[in-house]
C-alpha cells in the first residue's frame, strides 16, 4: 500500500491519495480502502473514521480521522498501513494513538503516559516505536509490548526527533539550542552534543540515501551536517558541519519551524514562520 500524504487540520487528519507516481500503486491504494468491510461487532474507538465521497473524493481525499483533541504530529510506518498521531496533553492518557488504515482501527498503546509527549517515530526496519517526552526518549517493542530502552538526552525540552535510515542512530533537537546524536548500540546517553544554533531548534531530519542531516531553528538558519555511519560497529559515526543556510525572515521571534530532505536528491526543504517554504539545493 502507498498512501503517500496526509493533512492535519486541528482535530482532523485527512488521508490523501494525490495520484502521483506509479498508476498501479495509486489504484491499488484506492482498492484497499474501498475493499474494507466493517466488523460485525463495532467497538467504540477514540477516533472517528469517515470515508470521503463526491467532491472531496475527486480532490484526492480518501479518509478523515476525527480526533478528540488537536493533533500536533502525524508519522507513517514504513510499510504504509500504520500511522501514529500525537495530541500533547499532560492531563490525559490519550496522547499517542496508532491507526491501521486497512482495518480502520485505532489503538491507544499507552494507558499511562510518563510525561508530556512531544513527538513519536517508527523504527525504519524493526518493530520499535520511539516516544519523546520533554527530557527522555523511550523505545518500545511493539510486538512484545514492553519498554526496551530509555535515552537520556541531557536536554531541558525536546522539540523534534529523527531516526537514521539504518536504524541504529538517532538525533534530537531541543528548545535549549542543542542537538543530541545517539548511537543506540553504544549508550543511552548522547554520543555527541552539537550547539551550532543560537536559538531553539524546531526540526531535525536525516537524508534517506546521503550521509547528511539537517536542523532548523529560531535563529532563521538551517544547518546541514555530514553524518557518516559505518557498518563496522567498532567505528564511531563521523559528524562534520557542512553548511549554514539562511533565507527565512524571523517573525514573532520564530524562525525555521521544520526541515525535511528530498527522498532522492541532496536537497533540503524548510518551512518558516514567515509563511514560506524554501528549497536549498
Amino acid at each position: 500500500m502507498k498512501m503517500v500524504n496526509y493533512s492535519v487540520l486541528e482535530h482532523t487528519v485527512l488521508l490523501l491519495n494525490p495520484s502521483l507516481g506509479d498508476r498501479l500503486v495509486v489504484s491499488s491504494t484506492d482498492q484497499l480502502i474501498t475493499a474494507y468491510e466493517p466488523p460485525e461487532e463495532d467497538k467504540e474507538q477514540a477516533v472517528t473514521w469517515a470515508l470521503s465521497e463526491g467532491l472531496e473524493h475527486n480532490k484526492g481525499h480518501r479518509l478523515t480521522l476525527t480526533h478528540p483533541k488537536a493533533v500536533k504530529q502525524v508519522v507513517w510506518h514504513g510499510k504504509g498501513d500504520y500511522l501514529s498521531s500525537v495530541m500533547p496533553d499532560n492531563s490525559s492518557n490519550l496522547q499517542v494513538l496508532i491507526h491501521q488504515v486497512s482495518k480502520r482501527r485505532t489503538q491507544n498503546p499507552f494507558r499511562k503516559n510518563k510525561g508530556l509527549v512531544q513527538c513519536v517515530s517508527f523504527h525504519p526496519l524493526r518493530p520499535y516505536f520511539f516516544v519523546a517526552t520533554q527530557r527522555y526518549v523511550r523505545v518500545y517493542n511493539l510486538i512484545k509490548q514492553e519498554l526496551t530502552k530509555k535515552l537520556m538526552t541531557n536536554c531541558k525540552w525536546i522539540s523534534s526527533m529523527a531516526i537514521h535510515p539504518g536504524g541504529d542512530n538517532l538525533i534530537c533537537g531541543s528548545y535549549d539550542c542543542r542537538l543530541a546524536w545517539f548511537d543506540l548500540d553504544l549508550s543511552t546517553k548522547p554520543y555527541k552534543m552539537l550547539r551550532h544554533h543560537k536559538k531553539a531548534l524546531r526540526g531535525v531530519a536525516y537524508h534517506r540515501n546521503y550521509p547528511l542531516f539537517a536542523s532548523g531553528a529560531d535563529d532563521g538558519s538551517v544547518i546541514v551536517c555530514h553524518g557518516m555511519v559505518y557498518n563496522d560497529l567498532l567505528q564511531n559515526p563521523l559528524i562534520v558541519p557542512v553548511k549554514v543556510l539562511k533565507g527565512h525572515q524571523i517573525t514573532h521571534d520564530l524562525g525555521v519551524l521544520d526541515v525535511t530532505f528530498h527522498p532522492t536528491q541532496p536537497w533540503v526543504f524548510s518551512s518558516g514562520a514567515d509563511t514560506t517554504i524554501r528549497l536549498f539545493t
